[in-house]
């Protein structure tokens, strides 16, 4: 069997860009058990209510929901359990001096396997308003008339 190479998408939390204000994104890898990988190469996961806490110098990913493996057995795994991730010691210590701080958190904005092995990439976050989540919206959509009307005005058009 070859080994598989690139990324694909597992799983993808939008819901998070559009709550949180990301300031920084960080690449983990995930600790998982057998049936928990078979679950995630059928595609099935939801990082919804998903988020990451630092807890005595590591870093634990939390409520993210895998389900079972049907065709498991009695070894399968608990859908919404702890696991730890990977990532290097430097990284976990800025996660961690990131957090002490109020009204910030990591939440985890997508999982997709990457040359065959599981990784997570985790956000810190600071929560929108309802405000900033209008504002957010307005400046999305006035960047995409902009770059229509060039895109117009590129081909000679004068709509």
């Amino acid at each position: 069997m070859a080994k598989e190479q690139g990324r694909r998408l597992i799983a993808q939390n939008r819901k998070a860009r559009h709550d949180y204000s990301i300031s920084d994104v960080f690449e983990a890898g995930v600790s998982l058990v057998g049936t928990e990988v078979k679950s995630l190469r059928e595609g099935r996961a939801s990082l919804v209510d998903g988020f990451a806490l630092v807890e005595d110098g590591e870093v634990w990913l939390r409520n993210v929901h895998i389900p079972e493996y049907d065709p498991g057995t009695w070894t399968n795994h608990e859908p919404r359990r702890a696991r730890k991730l990977l990532l290097h010691k430097s990284e976990i210590v800025r996660l961690a001096a990131a957090t002490r701080e109020k009204g910030i958190t990591i939440v985890p904005l997508s999982m997709y396997f990457k040359d065959g092995r599981v990784k997570v990439e985790i956000g810190v976050a600071v929560g929108r308003k309802a405000y900033d989540k209008r504002q957010a919206i307005a400046e999305r959509d006035a960047q995409r008339e902009a770059r229509a009307a060039i895109g117009r005005k590129s081909k000679g058009r004068t709509d």
